[in-house]
């Protein structure tokens, strides 16, 4: 159920943040509005900031509020997580339940290269914070976050760019820092920043492999670089920053798997969306039992478990949205779950046996837990919180903002725990 809880608390922060704007704006002139730089780290898992140690992630964790877990909504996946992230909502309500979605509805499809599809404000169903700002009147930027190049609700950010994988990271951040030295009257006041390095090499190499710890230092390093510009601009003390990450990662050996294409009679189904943590079947009419009864024949429970839609445990909210197929399988930690061709392709190409990474696994584990580290002028210092939710980041970003949030899944008692009392309270 969302939670309603936050407009009374809400108008109090407006007013309070509203007054401090007023006071600090008469004793600095020059003095940024309210701005807020979200940078999420794709892959980033929770304990990569003690593993590897990168130094400027550190520094800002350590001048502000580091968060020990941040629980992914279900499914631990790229698109979920990040929409979750900007929405405060769980993926049954903001629509986008995985990479690669089937719509029965409308019989389309999509995913993550689907670029139709990720521009079709059709797919999401939530109100994400850069379209939230800019409905009260706040500037907003993003550099490929996901999600932000589809029109919602009437709107877009201001600005904005269609991903491309090719831009490098150091293009990326100079967007961000073009974008801040633009007039007061056309400056973004929310900026989005995607890195993907550090996923695509879990994926590759495994959680702990030099790819890894190669990615973390060259991210930290562009996030090192944006400090130092900002200092240069002399605002890095009026600028708060969020660095977070969509889900963690589990270590993998496809040595551990199941075949599930030749596992059930696909003739049977109207579409099947398949990865190697979690796969969807949409049967056709009338043939779900026989699926269902097929699957559990052939898939081990040891390796994975296979729900029926109603079945599907209420804790990962992944039950009301009719793009939730309606036979659902999950892998055990650590198992993958294959179609026959992709086994023989990690055959071919010596994959077979080798540390790889996954994620999409149950949200609750540790592996599948990601970081938050928020700094700024605007944030405690020195705070440790031993866990939140994703969806509980929304409502802090819209306190910094100064903004009135959607109706969302977060709770709003989470926004003292990390804004500091004097921007509550001033």
């Amino acid at each position: 159920m969302r939670n309603w809880m936050f407009i009374a608390l809400f108008a109090i922060t407006l007013l309070s943040i509203s007054g401090c704007a007023e006071q600090n704006e008469a004793n600095e002139p020059q003095q940024l509005t309210p701005t807020l730089i979200l940078i999420s780290i794709d892959g980033m898992r929770h304990d990569y900031i003690d593993m590897y140690q990168p130094d400027n992630i550190q520094a800002l964790a350590q001048h502000g509020v580091r968060v020990g877990m941040l629980e992914p909504v279900f499914p631990s996946k790229t698109f979920p997580n990040h929409f979750a992230l900007v929405t405060g909502l769980h993926a049954e309500n903001h629509g986008i339940i995985g990479n690669n979605i089937y719509d029965p509805e409308y019989q389309e499809v999509f995913g993550l290269s689907i670029k139709e599809a990720n521009q079709n404000s059709r797919w999401w169903q939530g109100e994400p914070i850069w379209i939230t700002a800019e409905r009260q009147g706040v500037t907003s930027a993003t550099y490929f976050f996901p999600g932000s190049e589809a029109e919602i609700n009437n709107h877009r950010p201001t600005y904005w760019h269609e991903y491309d994988g090719s831009v490098s990271n150091r293009d990326r951040v100079e967007g961000v820092l073009d974008w801040l030295r633009l007039p007061a009257e056309e400056r973004p006041q929310f900026l989005g920043l995607y890195f993907s390095d550090v996923d695509s090499a879990g994926h590759g190499f495994g959680p702990e492999s030099a790819e890894v710890a190669q990615a973390i230092e060259h991210v930290d390093g562009e996030i090192g670089y944006l400090m130092h510009e900002l200092e240069a601009m002399g605002i890095a003390d009026e600028v708060n920053i969020m660095i977070s990450s969509d889900h963690g990662m589990y270590e993998v050996n496809l040595e551990k798997h199941v075949v599930v294409d030749t596992a059930f009679d696909q003739s049977l189904a109207e579409y099947v969306t398949f990865t190697r943590e979690i796969i969807g079947i949409h049967p056709l009419p009338g043939q779900t039992e026989a699926i269902y009864q097929q699957l559990q024949e052939n898939i081990p429970p040891s390796a994975a478990t296979v729900y029926y839609k109603r079945d599907i445990p209420e804790r990962f909210h992944y039950q009301a949205n009719a793009r939730i197929p309606e036979i659902f399988i999950l892998a055990q930690p650590g198992y993958a779950l294959l179609k026959q061709q992709w086994l023989e392709d990690a055959l071919a190409n010596g994959k077979y046996g080798q540390p790889m990474g996954s994620h999409g696994y149950d949200n609750a584990i540790p592996e599948m837990q990601g970081i938050l580290v928020a700094a700024g002028p605007q944030f405690k210092s020195g705070e440790r919180i031993a866990h939140l939710r994703m969806v509980d980041v929304y409502n802090v970003m819209s306190t910094v903002l100064g903004i009135l949030p959607a109706p969302n899944d977060g709770d709003p008692n989470v926004i003292p725990l990390m804004i500091n009392e004097r921007s509550l309270s001033e």
